[in-house]
C-alpha cells in the first residue's frame, strides 16, 4: 500500500518559518482556498470573525475584478477617465465623482449592513419575491453550503464547476476547489489593482495613460 505525502502548505513569506501568529498561525489550517498563512493583525482569530473576513474579501474581490474590467474597456471606448465619466456632459445622466461615491456608499451600505446581519443569522433577510423564477428551489439544490459560494445551477449556468446532463446539474468538487483557488488570486491582483487606481486618480492619471496607450 502505498500512501502519497501530503503537500506542505505554502507560505506567504516561504523564508520563514510559521508557528507564530505573523507567519502560518494555528487558526489558518489550510482549509481556506489561497491560504498562505497571512493574517500578522491576528483578525481570523476568532472562526466566526475568519468566515466574515473570507466572504468579505470573495466580495470586494469579485466587486474590483469587474471594476478593473470596465475600467479598461469605458476608457478605452470612451476616451474619458474613469474618474470623471459620470460628470461628463454626454453620459445619460451626469452626476460629479461625489455625487456617484456617496450614492454608492449609502446603497451598498445598507446591503452590507443585511449582509452582516444574514451571516449571523443565516436566511434571515431572505424574501420570497427576490428570485421571481419558477422553481427557484431547483436551481439551488446543489448549493455548496459554504459562506461565500452558493453554487448550484442557478450560479453556474455554463457548467464549469459541475456537469450539466438532461437538464441536471451534478458539482464536480474538484473543479469547484480548482476554481476557488484561481477566484481569489485573481481577486487579490484586482483589489491590488483599484488600489493603484485610486493613487492614479489622486494624480489625474488613469490606468491605459499610465500604459502610455
Amino acid at each position: 500500500m502505498v500512501v502519497a505525502a501530503a503537500q506542505p502548505k505554502k507560505s506567504w513569506i516561504p523564508a520563514v518559518k510559521g508557528g507564530g501568529s505573523f507567519v502560518d498561525p494555528e487558526w489558518l489550517d489550510g482549509s481556506l482556498p489561497g491560504d498562505y498563512g497571512f493574517d500578522p493583525l491576528g483578525l481570523g482569530k476568532d472562526p466566526a470573525f475568519l468566515k466574515w473576513y473570507r466572504e468579505a474579501e470573495l466580495i470586494h474581490g469579485r466587486w474590483a475584478m469587474a471594476a478593473v474590467v470596465g475600467i479598461f474597456v469605458g476608457q478605452a471606448w470612451s476616451g474619458i477617465p474613469w474618474f470623471e465619466a459620470g460628470a461628463d456632459p454626454g453620459a445619460i445622466a451626469p452626476f460629479s465623482f461625489g455625487s456617484l461615491l456617496g450614492t454608492q456608499l449609502i446603497l451598498m451600505g445598507w446591503v452590507e449592513s443585511k449582509r452582516w446581519v444574514d451571516f449571523f443569522n443565516p436566511e434571515s433577510q431572505s424574501v420570497e419575491w427576490a428570485t421571481p423564477w419558477s422553481k427557484t428551489a431547483e436551481n439551488f439544490v446543489n448549493a455548496t453550503g459554504d459562506q461565500g459560494y452558493p453554487g448550484g445551477k442557478f450560479f453556474d449556468p455554463l457548467g464549469f464547476a459541475g456537469t450539466l446532463k438532461n437538464g441536471a446539474y451534478i458539482p464536480d468538487e474538484e473543479k469547484l476547489e480548482r476554481l476557488k483557488l484561481a477566484e481569489i488570486k485573481h481577486a487579490r491582483l484586482a483589489m491590488l489593482a483599484m488600489l493603484i487606481f485610486y493613487f492614479e486618480a489622486g494624480q489625474g492619471k488613469t490606468p491605459l495613460g499610465a500604459l502610455g496607450l
